[in-house]
């Protein structure tokens, strides 16, 4: 009997990580295509709520099939609320930005994220970061300008800087999942804040509300089951494998926005935007290799 390989076991293991983290880049680009077909008929808030109340019901099956429902009162309300507002402050000027912005653009600009993450850790959770860190957020930041173009032939326009807000919000945001995942379960992470979203951005989009069309219902339902499959499978590849390993494969977005663009809307990016989407990326590629040499020092 051959005795089992603990190294292919491991090399299995990563690479099924890999596909859950492709699956779930896949999936959340979908939706998010979903949701800028729908800004051609319904408000930024609006749209919004529908995407939080869309995917809740997938989600509570997954989380009742799994962990129970217990797990999702056990919980720190003050930190979900928290995520609560700047879940809608992260939703409703992407949706914003998708109505005048290609997926592609939008996503380039958003790949500011992780940049930021790195850079709001020092003074939130009190982390220390050393200068090459410093240098790869800061030719990060030149990528966005190169992509903004504020002299006026870019877009830098409030569609961008909704991008741009949309970024600053997810990474506050990921930096409370850091504090909250010490106590709270992944499930009810999720939950609390597809609950707030839909409930907190559907109160705010009451005054401009549009009814929803028959024809739609199909394309909300779709931008439902892909948001919970992406939500699912993001938090399969993270059980699975390690962070430093599976998060530069969120760069695949760019991949599907430019699919998704030339197949939906018949556009593709500009040169400019190709050259600050890679030093973004390389920058941001950068920072994930420091960040896990940093990590292997501290945890040998």
């Amino acid at each position: 009997m051959t005795p089992p390989n603990p190294q292919a076991a491991a090399g299995a293991h990563r690479w099924r990580a890999a596909l859950f983290m492709l699956a779930a880049v896949g999936m959340f680009a979908l939706m998010d295509a979903g949701m800028k077909l729908l800004t051609a008929h319904y408000p930024p808030m609006q749209i919004s709520a529908i995407r939080g109340g869309a995917s809740l019901p997938f989600v509570l099956v997954w989380v009742l099939s799994t962990v129970g429902a217990r797990s999702l009162f056990r919980v720190r309300w003050r930190l979900h609320l928290l995520r609560a507002v700047l879940g809608i402050m992260m939703m409703a000027p992407f949706v914003y930005a998708l109505r005048t912005l290609p997926l592609s653009t939008a996503y380039t600009i958003f790949f500011i994220a992780p940049l930021l993450i790195t850079a709001l850790s020092v003074p939130i959770l009190g982390e220390r970061v050393g200068p090459r860190r410093w240098t790869a957020i800061v030719v990060g930041f030149l990528g966005v300008l190169v992509v903004l173009r504020p002299t006026g032939e870019g877009v830098a326009s409030l569609a961008g800087l909704a991008v741009l807000l949309a970024a600053f919000g997810y990474a506050v945001s990921a930096i409370t999942v850091r504090v909250l995942a010490r106590t709270d379960s992944s499930q009810a992470i999720v939950v609390w804040l597809l609950a707030s979203m839909a409930l907190g951005a559907g109160l705010l989009a009451l005054p401009q509300w549009v009814p929803i069309r028959a024809e739609d219902l199909w394309l909300i339902a779709g931008i439902g089951v892909a948001g919970a499959l992406g939500q699912y499978t993001i938090t399969e590849a993270f059980r699975r494998g390690e962070a430093s390993l599976i998060a530069p494969l969120e760069y695949s977005a760019l991949l599907w926005g430019v699919l998704l663009d030339f197949s939906l809307w018949n556009v593709l990016p500009d040169g400019m935007t190709w050259v600050g989407a890679a030093i973004i990326v390389l920058s941001g590629l950068y920072l994930l290799r420091r960040e896990r040499i940093h990590l292997e020092a501290e945890h040998p």
